[in-house]
């Protein structure tokens, strides 16, 4: 079995992983039912009296009464996802809206971590060959000027041992 100690197979598999983390946010999951799309809208909205929990997640009253009117909105069948959202926004007060974690947003987390990762295994190999690189570049003199000095501290320690 080969090693994976090449440069241009190590960038092979770093593509790799970004097309696919690309490919799996990119995708389209397909038509929604009624209660997939008022799940989904429901998840991108912030529940107005709760600290930091969806409209999904939520069992406030405020919240029960947001999913409610998603719920008659997305019945209506008038309105697309993001315009429903717009209603929702428009009738209740403050940001209602929470961070996307789907697509091209998902990315935006991703990508620094892998960005991370690629730069450590980057310093990695650097290093290493760094250290591959003394040990080439040294000559003959070189290596018996240690053997020399490894010779004379055994004397001294073997001097002192008597």
């Amino acid at each position: 079995m080969k090693k994976l100690n090449s440069l241009p197979m190590w960038i092979l598999m770093l593509l790799l992983t970004v097309g696919l983390l690309a490919f799996g946010t990119l995708r389209d999951r397909g038509p929604l039912t009624q209660q997939g799309r008022i799940d989904a809208i429901s998840q991108q909205l912030a529940c107005p009296t709760c600290n930091g929990e969806s409209i999904y997640v939520s069992r406030a009253p405020a919240a029960e009464a947001i999913r409610n009117e998603i719920a008659r909105e997305v019945a209506a069948g008038q309105n697309s996802d993001d315009q429903i959202v717009a209603v929702i926004e428009k009738s209740f007060p403050g940001s209602v809206l929470l961070p996307r974690t789907d697509g091209v947003e998902s990315l935006v987390w991703i990508l620094p971590v892998v960005a991370l990762v690629g730069g450590l295994c980057g310093l990695g190999l650097v290093f290493r060959r760094w250290k591959n690189a003394a040990l080439l570049n040294a000559s003959d003199a070189d290596f018996a000027i240690v053997e020399a000095a490894l010779a004379n501290k055994n004397d001294v320690t073997d001097d002192e041992n008597v």
